[in-house]
């Protein structure tokens, strides 16, 4: 119903043309300077109480002036209720709340209009087409709003990425690490750096030009170098916890391991909250991994299901068990999974000695892999009697039955996923995309660089190029080509 909607409103404005799908499209738009008016439904498609349709460019007041003549537009920023009339038939379409943003004091900088209608499909299929019959406007491409938001600096790039990813956000710890980049602060942190390049570049400049001169402040060249070394340390910081950032954003891999039957698939069924994966009493129903996206917490992570870690006693189990043994080196948070009331069984000893202890082995940092042993089948151990288990590591009892000692296990996860993709309530802002990782190693790269030339004038050159890799991240310098990947991911509207 709606692409059938949205042809029509293209071809009312620039006669037939394919249309493109709502969501996921290369923005493909022209300059936003080209001058044209665009417009689209900006509100969740379907059947609601509002639809919100907006307008940007310059002949935004004659549309809004064209669909409510002979009324004049409404004070700015105000919203005023008017009947809304096809501009060619003057058929009336819908009684509505119209708001007139005039530009620069808009979302795009241009002049903009917002229709507030009634949600039904006819009232908005009516809306979009009378607009698209108004010389001057046309449907807007994916995420062209943005676009024309960026280059006219009403959002740094950084910010188009954080309300890009405010929009896709599933999980809390993903809608409050959006909302700070959203709020512009890791392009504050790259504006710092920059402002501090600019300063030693200064200084570095200022002694090649008045080296000899009297006048010259002394101590000029170590002040850069005092400089350089600093953002040096800070540089090598955030790009240590790159992929905390990047983990936020797409999701931390946890794998759910350990023996036949000690309810591995229960647990994921459990975390998932549906039951994703059979669950039967004989052992090695699991042969694949099975894989689902969850919220842990609060934190976005794809759980991963595994077969039991036995020597199989097929060739297909067997396959099962090295794929198991292979996703068990790419996690980043492991779930061990052991039956409490058959702790000695060899299965289970074979499993503490081969996952259990490597990954305890080493003090918990960065590098390390990350692992929380989880005792399942609580229900199964004599009430009030003693730990089944005094000798193994730190463990947590669960039972997938009854549901005991799950709001531990979910604490737990919330600690150990706040490591793993970094906290986005406190600290400095993470790096979510490759591409900031990419240019802040080549700013380091450049500052290393500075560092061990002797030639004032290539010491100078390595600045301006470090501070022009910091550049990239906020939008400075960016190809069409950067643009368009960005952009892609906005829907129609946005």
């Amino acid at each position: 119903m709606w692409r059938g909607l949205w042809t029509l409103v293209a071809r009312a404005a620039r006669g037939p043309r394919s249309p493109r799908s709502c969501t996921r499209q290369g923005s493909g738009a022209p300059a936003p300077g080209s001058g044209a008016t665009i417009f689209a439904l900006s509100s969740g498609q379907g059947r609601c109480g509002i639809a919100v349709i907006r307008t940007s460019g310059p002949a935004s007041g004659h549309a809004l002036r064209s669909l409510t003549a002979p009324r004049d537009l409404p004070p700015a920023r105000s919203a005023c209720l008017r009947l809304l009339s096809h501009p060619r038939s003057g058929e009336p379409l819908d009684r509505a709340l119209v708001l007139w943003f005039p530009g620069p004091q808009s979302f795009t900088g241009e002049d903009c209009a917002e229709f507030h209608v009634h949600g039904g499909p006819a009232v908005v299929s009516g809306v979009l087409q009378a607009l698209g019959s108004v010389p001057g406007l046309r449907p807007a491409e994916a995420g062209e709003f943005t676009r024309r938001a960026f280059a006219h600096g009403k959002l740094s790039l950084t910010e188009v990425e954080g309300l890009a990813d405010l929009i896709h956000a599933e999980t809390e710890a993903q809608r409050r690490q959006a909302l700070r980049q959203l709020d512009g602060e890791l392009g504050h942190l790259c504006h710092g750096w920059a402002k501090t390049l600019t300063k030693a570049l200064a200084h570095v400049e200022a002694y090649i030009d008045f080296g000899e001169d009297d006048n010259l402040e002394e101590g000029v060249l170590e002040q850069a170098d005092s400089q350089v070394r600093e953002l040096e340390l800070a540089l090598s910081a955030h790009l240590r916890d790159a992929r905390r950032g990047q983990r936020l954003r797409s999701g931390a891999h946890v794998v759910v391991a350990g023996p036949p039957n000690a309810g591995k698939s229960s647990l994921v069924n459990l975390l998932s909250r549906k039951p994703v994966s059979i669950v039967s009493p004989e052992p090695g129903t699991t042969r694949d991994v099975l894989e689902i996206p969850v919220d842990l917490a609060g934190f976005p992570a794809l759980l991963s299901d595994t077969a039991g870690l036995r020597e199989g006693v097929g060739p297909v189990e067997q396959e099962g068990v090295r794929r198991a043994r292979e996703r068990l080196e790419q996690a980043d948070l492991i779930l061990a999974v052991l039956d409490a009331s058959d702790l000695a069984s060899p299965s289970s000893c074979n499993f503490l000695d081969t996952v259990v202890a490597p990954a305890g082995a080493g003090s918990p940092n960065e590098s390390s892999q990350r692992l929380l042993l989880v005792l399942n089948k609580s229900d199964l151990l004599p009430p009030g009697g003693p730990d089944p288990s005094p000798n193994l590591p730190p463990h947590l009892l669960l039972s997938c039955l009854t549901g005991a000692g799950l709001d531990d296990l979910l604490e737990a996860l919330r600690k150990e996923l706040a490591e793993v993709c970094g906290d986005p309530s406190t600290g400095p802002p993470l790096l979510t995309r490759a591409r900031h990782q990419h240019h802040l190693q080549g700013c380091l790269d450049a500052l290393g660089h500075y560092r061990q030339t002797k030639d004032l004038a290539l010491a100078a050159e390595a600045l301006r190029l470090a501070r022009g890799y910091l550049g990239r991240i906020t939008g400075g310098g960016s190809t069409e080509e950067i643009l368009d990947i960005i952009f892609r991911d906005f829907c129609v509207g946005k």
